[in-house]
């Protein structure tokens, strides 16, 4: 068991406004080895409990949230603001998440709120950038409220989630990057799950999708999310993520495709280089 954490009888929040002090307490927190004790997290509830979160516009928490978020341990800092009750009211999409099953490729199904922070201790742990941890953080919130009869399949949650996230990301006034990147993990991060080197045309065209010849940089990102994504289930920490280097093969195949080609030359070119890298003779009727 991890050492508590005794704080001062009343901890300096370091800010004069206390809504915006529980969330740099959350912050500080997590990034001590010791868990906060019992007092710290009655102190911070109390703030919240006393309405002084309401106080804080959006726009100032953000930068509060991005403290926590590219901390060490983003995922204790959301867990510490769930416990005192502050995730409710600031990131109530995220909130929703807790007890929302999952199916999983494991013998059971997987809790989403609990997933998500796992993911996010694997993001802290590879370094991730701030646009692929609020993809994390954000992602799946189009799942929390799922039919009830469907679960733990979650149909049309891509359309439940994109005005949630664009509503998110203008509260708080994220920055562009932030906004794009959730979009593209929310459509396309199970896609790449699934992609198999036997459909080389399906996977021309979403490494065209995913900006892998255009914009490698936001690519990159979208498989640093995947990777996370990927290694929050259980048993997967520091694996290495097999449909990324199955994307990265794809990619290299397709490096000397000449460019000036019409649309259709080049995604053909393309589709039947990456069946010659993965030795597949099923492409030519994947095209669609």
């Amino acid at each position: 068991m991890a050492p508590e954490f005794t704080p001062s009888p009343r901890p300096d929040f370091g800010q004069t406004r206390p809504g915006l002090g529980v969330l740099r307490m959350a912050a500080l927190l997590a990034e001590t080895e010791a868990e906060p004790g019992e007092d710290v997290l009655d102190l911070l509830f109390d703030q919240v409990e006393a309405g002084f979160l309401a106080e804080a516009a959006p726009p100032e928490i953000w930068p509060e949230l991005i403290r926590g978020l590219m901390g060490r341990s983003p995922s204790k800092m959301i867990r510490i603001l769930r416990e005192c009750g502050a995730l409710s009211q600031i990131l109530p999409e995220v909130a929703a998440l807790f007890g929302v099953p999952q199916i999983s490729e494991g013998p059971v199904d997987v809790d989403l709120g609990e997933h998500m922070l796992n993911a996010l201790a694997e993001a802290a742990l590879s370094d991730a950038p701030l646009a692929a941890r609020f993809a994390l953080l954000v992602m799946n919130v189009g799942k929390a409220d799922s039919p009830r009869e469907h679960l733990p399949v979650h149909y049309k949650h891509i359309e439940r989630g994109r005005p949630r996230i664009e509503a998110l990301c203008e509260r708080f006034g994220a920055p562009a990057e932030c906004l794009d990147l959730a979009l593209l993990a929310l459509a396309e991060c199970e896609r790449v799950h699934r992609v198999s080197k036997a459909r080389a045309g399906p996977v021309a065209l979403m490494l065209e999708r995913l900006g892998a010849f255009g914009a490698p940089e936001r690519f990159a990102r979208l498989m640093t999310v995947c990777a996370c994504d990927f290694r929050a289930h259980a048993g997967r920490s520091g694996q290495v993520y097999p449909k990324a280097a199955l994307l990265d093969i794809a990619r290299e195949a397709c490096a000397e495709i000449d460019e000036t080609f019409s649309p259709e030359a080049r995604q053909s070119a393309r589709a039947e280089a990456i069946a010659r890298a993965f030795r597949s003779q099923r492409w030519s009727d994947q095209l669609a």
